[in-house]
């Protein structure tokens, strides 16, 4: 047998793809599993996005390869999108790259700027992609921890007392995925001074802005972030469109061009047809966040409900798709996933998958119906 690289040691199947195997051979043996783990929106995007793609199927050129950098007017809608629900001002042409969604992103990234033993800093919890891809290219992750006591924040302080000399890169992730933590008023302003001082390149990771939300923010509007930051954003959940992978890639024309650099050699271009319901996506009305966000809402309350019949506690003041929820003391998150599982039918997530700060905590989707939320109440009540 051929041996695999060394660099596939350092890493494990994702949690997701190993852990749906098992909850799929017990929803085929006939358990009744409600899926409350993974974060797949299963409401459907909007009828303009379906008709835009379809039409776009019959286009002469939505058959043929694709620019690298997607269609002009994708990148026009990107950057209006920005500007209208970010105030962010973006060149359409030099600093905007669309992405089959921003996993990838999170590897071109790293492909294009770290080399074997730099060193990058990685939030905990955090989403587990971060320190996969380091691994991956032989960089080092470098854990910040989050905790309840900081609101999730990262403390510079303490970061300031260590030796940041190999850190090349920071990956932050506000809306915070798993804990939905909002970003203080002035976090982004020291993030961005944080990285000027020590010539590390930021990448803010946002996908969750829009998702019961009201005041969506890019770290972008600082003045001075462009020289030192990038941004991630993502179709998946705002739009409801994971299946589709659109995402993007914002910031400096010179970042850009470096991830390019990767990208093409990588790819052959989003499909046409994918490219024109993104485009009619990025132009939706408030209303669409708002009947989003209803939907949200009202499964939100039956979780906090479940949380509660599960003895956890939860921040009612969290953003985003998810609901994280601390468990009673001693108990281990893992060990009482399984027993949900197998006892109740109710996949859940264990929060130490975001990283050692995760344990004690468990994390509940969103994606779910409404009938389905209220069996899980029946279940554990």
């Amino acid at each position: 047998m051929i041996e695999v690289a060394d660099r596939l040691h350092s890493v494990e199947e994702y949690y997701f793809s190993r852990k749906l195997k098992e909850v799929n051979a017990l929803i085929a043996s006939g358990k009744p599993v409600i899926n409350l783990g993974i974060g797949s929106p299963d409401l459907q995007p909007s009828q303009k996005v379906v008709d835009a793609l379809t039409e776009g199927l019959l286009s002469p050129n939505a058959h043929k390869y694709q620019s690298y950098q997607g269609l002009p007017e994708l990148r026009q809608a990107i950057s209006g999108f920005y500007k209208t629900h970010y105030n962010v001002d973006l060149n359409p042409n030099a600093e905007v790259l669309p992405l089959m969604g921003s996993k990838e992103g999170i590897m071109h990234i790293s492909m294009a700027y770290l080399n074997k033993g730099d060193a990058v800093l990685i939030p905990n919890p955090g989403y587990p992609t971060y320190q996969s891809v380091t691994k991956l290219l032989e960089a080092e992750p470098i854990f910040y921890e989050l905790d309840a006591a900081n609101n999730w924040q990262p403390d510079l302080e303490a970061l300031e007392q260590q030796d940041l000399s190999k850190v090349k890169l920071m990956w932050v992730n506000y809306p915070h995925m798993p804990t939905g933590t909002q970003p203080s008023e002035t976090l982004f302003e020291d993030l961005v001074a944080f990285a000027k001082k020590h010539d590390i390149l930021i990448v803010n990771d946002n996908p969750y802005s829009f998702i019961l939300n009201e005041n969506p923010t890019s770290i972008l509007n600082v003045e001075g972030a462009k020289d030192v930051c990038l941004e991630l954003n993502s179709l998946s959940k705002t739009f409801n469109m994971a299946g589709w992978r659109v995402g993007m890639v914002v910031g400096d024309n010179k970042y850009i061009n470096d991830i390019l650099k990767v990208k093409s050699n990588m790819d052959s271009g989003m499909f046409y047809g994918i490219q024109k319901g993104a485009i009619e996506a990025l132009k939706c009305s408030s209303e669409w966040f708002s009947t989003l966000n209803s939907v949200y809402k009202e499964r939100r309350d039956l979780v906090w409900k479940l949380a509660e019949a599960l003895n956890c506690t939860y921040d009612e003041n969290a953003t985003g798709l998810f609901v994280w929820a601390k468990l009673p003391a001693d108990v281990k998150a893992e060990a009482y996933i399984d027993l949900i599982l197998k006892e109740k039918s109710i996949f859940l997530t264990p929060g130490t998958i975001f990283g050692s700060q995760g344990e004690g905590y468990i994390r509940f989707s969103l994606c779910a119906q409404t009938e389905d939320l209220q069996e899980a109440i029946a279940r554990v009540s």
